[in-house]
């Protein structure tokens, strides 16, 4: 698949997903802020790899979980909202993102 095409699906996805977190209507993720940093797709767009950003950081894998057991409605809202971009919905797989909490353990350790 043509990379400018795969790079415009991944914001447009990243987009809708960001959009499906924030109005959080079908699951209580224990007053967390969760943000969509990337979102990989694979060049035949089957795969979506979604990474997240979730603050404040305590439990992450608790609320990773809530978040994989609620992957299919999730899958379902982004796929009312992008029916007629794509033929075929990514399935989804949601990954910790910690970048940040990296960056910070770095500057902690240069002071």
């Amino acid at each position: 698949m043509d990379q400018t095409r795969l790079k415009k699906v991944e914001r447009l996805m990243q987009k809708e997903l960001s959009i499906v977190f924030q109005q959080n209507s079908y699951t209580s993720y224990q007053g967390k802020l969760i943000s969509v940093t990337s979102v990989r797709l694979s060049s035949d767009i089957s795969i979506a790899k979604v990474y997240l950003s979730i603050f404040p950081s305590e439990n992450i894998e608790e609320i990773l979980e809530l978040i994989n057991a609620s992957t299919g409605k999730v899958k379902y809202e982004i796929g009312k909202k992008l029916r007629n971009q794509l033929r075929k919905i990514p399935d989804l797989k949601f990954f910790i993102d910690d970048s940040l909490d990296y960056a910070d353990r770095i500057d902690e350790l240069l002071n």
